[in-house]
């Protein structure tokens, strides 16, 4: 009778694919939830500008919006934070997707590994 063969090992592809993800998130930096947005908005003051006929709003006034235990938070910014804030967004954007393909890829392989368990 032939010895069993270790199925508990990726492919070689698979383990690869999988370590090519691992160190693009090592590339990442900071990451940060939410979503930013470029606002520009009335006062309210009658006699202001932006009661006219075109409004011309104040701003650009930046917000970042994210939420803690199920509730929105939002925080004005300078516009240097926003461009900070706006590459910590990308990155986290970036993160996700990673994830998400690990999470393919793992499903793929665990699939894989234990259906051939399971036909021995």
């Amino acid at each position: 009778m032939p010895p069993r063969q270790a199925h508990s090992a990726p492919r070689v592809g698979g383990a690869a694919k999988l370590q090519a993800l691992q160190r693009a998130i090592l590339t990442l930096g900071f990451v940060r939830p939410g979503s930013l947005v470029r606002r520009y908005m009335a006062c309210g003051n009658r006699s202001c500008r932006c009661m006219a006929r075109p409004p011309r709003l104040h701003g650009p006034y930046y917000q970042w919006t994210y939420k803690v235990a199920g509730k929105t938070k939002t925080v004005r910014l300078s516009e240097g934070q926003a461009q900070l804030c706006r590459e910590w967004l990308r990155n986290h954007k970036q993160l996700k997707r990673l994830v998400r393909h690990m999470e393919q890829l793992s499903l793929r392989e665990t699939d894989r590994i234990l259906g051939a368990i399971s036909r021995q």
